[in-house]
């Protein structure tokens, strides 16, 4: 089983602003759609409430440190309905190794490899337990108040680019943990 980020990022590090992505790049998200289907996924609860709905065909782990938050998710129609989400499950966590430990033990249903979607902090805390990163790069500062490291080149190694231009320059990176 593998463990990977899925980020995508500015030249400048940045990787969103007030819970939102300062871009819009179509064939990105259709990237981000078709690699993390039928699969996994581990995000922070800010993250989580910024797509405002559980992504679809996609087990949908949300970590927070917030004892009461599924409770309070139940206690209104919306929370309701993120919670109990007909193809897509919910399941809350408090740490990002609780999270790990349930999606592995739910292989091979959600298939081989778990995806940590963000936010910043949860990026920050689960670097060194990745063995991928996919991180599209944005060729263009943006503003924003969330960031992503660049990959350091004595952990990980770039295999795979692949350049596009439109609407705006990006190329999609693969980096894979020496061994």
């Amino acid at each position: 089983m593998k463990v990977a980020h899925i980020v995508a990022a500015a030249k400048n590090g940045v990787i969103g602003n007030e819970g939102d992505l300062p871009w819009s790049i179509p064939e990105d998200m259709k990237w981000f759609r078709e690699r993390t289907k039928g699969r996994a996924l581990i995000m922070g609860r800010k993250t989580f409430e910024a797509v405002e709905h559980p992504l679809p065909n996609r087990l949908n782990v949300v970590v927070t440190r917030q004892k009461d938050y599924v409770d309070m998710l139940e206690g209104t129609p919306e929370g309701e309905a993120k919670l109990h989400h007909a193809t897509a499950p919910v399941v809350i966590v408090s740490s990002i190794e609780e999270g790990l430990e349930y999606c592995k033990k739910q292989m091979p249903k959600w298939q081989n490899e778990i995806f940590i979607i963000g936010g910043g902090e949860i990026y920050r805390q689960s670097v060194n337990m990745v063995d991928t990163i996919y991180l599209t790069r944005i060729h263009q500062d943006f503003q924003g108040d969330a960031t992503y490291p660049d990959p350091d080149p004595a952990i990980f190694t770039l295999s795979k680019q692949l350049h596009r231009t439109e609407p705006i320059p990006f190329t999609i990176e693969t980096w894979v943990r020496k061994s």
